[in-house]
Order: structure tokens, then C-alpha cells, then sequence
């Protein structure tokens, strides 16, 4: 007598893993803010200033305006994921030199100060001394509470160590 082959998927036809039982993945996700960005903000020393966190679906240019509003600056450096035109016009209007180099997409290509560009090598910069804390690093903190407490220890340690 055969034996006939039975080909059975187990992910679908499994009844201790009902779908109604399981937790959503991406519910779970953004309940820990587990996908968050941080945009800095840094002094020509390259110590933090002022920082946000946004989710990580979050676009760039939507947290510029929090960074720069109320900032006594000189000069405005991002990079591209930055370039918008309200971005441009808010930081002309403050009084800041703005150099953003513009994306590839834009109809109208401006020129931008290479020199002055590599200066934002101190944002580079601070990024990495922030990521050589190995709690932050590894994002030991559950929480957007806790991550966020840890990143402001970071930037007082950070201040400290200058």
C-alpha cells in the first residue's frame, strides 16, 4: 500500500497560531516607537543643541522648522532629505546662510558652497559619539519615554566629555 504525499502548509492551516491571537507586528512596532529618528541640531562645536525625535515613516523636512524655530545662527547645513523650499525660505528669513544641496528630483538645480557643506561633519560627528553609548546604540530602552530620557543623559555626558 502507498503512502500518498500530503503537502500541507503549516503557517496556514496552524490553529494555535489564529490570526485573532496573534498581536499585529506593526501595531506592536509603534506602540515601542521601535522605527524612531533623531534629528540634531549642533553648535559649531558640534555639541547637541537642540534634538527631535519623530517616528521612522516621519519625513525629514517636516521636523526642520522645529529644529530652527527660535535659533540665533548663522548658517543653516543640512542634507538633501532636508531641501524643501519652505526649509530654504524659513532659514533665509532668520537671518542664516543656507547651504542644503538640492535633490535630484528638483525642476530648478541651485548651486551650493562645497566648503561649507563639509562642515556638517560635526552633526556626523555627534551622531557617532552618541552611538559609542552601547545602551543607545543597541536601544535597550522599551519605551519613547526612556529612549528619549537616555538620549538627554547622552547629550549632558556628550557636553560633559568636550
Amino acid at each position: 500500500m502507498r503512502i500518498p504525499y500530503v503537502r500541507f502548509n503549516f503557517y496556514q492551516n496552524a490553529t494555535f497560531c489564529r490570526r485573532s491571537q496573534r498581536r499585529p507586528s506593526s501595531a506592536w512596532a509603534l506602540k515601542r516607537r521601535l522605527t524612531s529618528q533623531l534629528h540634531w541640531a549642533v553648535d559649531e562645536a558640534g555639541l547637541p543643541v537642540r534634538f527631535v525625535m519623530t517616528d521612522g515613516v516621519t519625513a525629514d523636512g517636516k521636523t526642520a522648522w522645529q529644529l530652527i524655530q527660535g535659533m540665533k545662527a548663522e548658517r543653516l547645513i543640512a542634507d538633501k532629505a532636508y531641501d524643501s523650499q519652505e526649509i530654504l525660505n524659513a532659514g533665509t528669513f532668520m537671518g542664516m546662510e543656507v547651504c542644503i544641496p538640492p535633490r535630484k528630483s528638483r525642476k530648478i538645480q541651485r548651486e551650493r558652497d562645497k566648503d561649507l557643506y563639509k562642515t556638517r561633519r560635526l552633526v556626523e560627528n555627534a551622531f557617532l559619539k552618541l552611538k559609542r553609548l552601547r545602551g543607545i546604540s543597541t536601544r535597550y530602552c522599551k519605551t519613547v519615554a526612556s529612549f528619549f530620557a537616555a538620549i538627554c543623559l547622552a547629550c549632558v555626558v556628550i557636553g560633559w566629555i568636550q
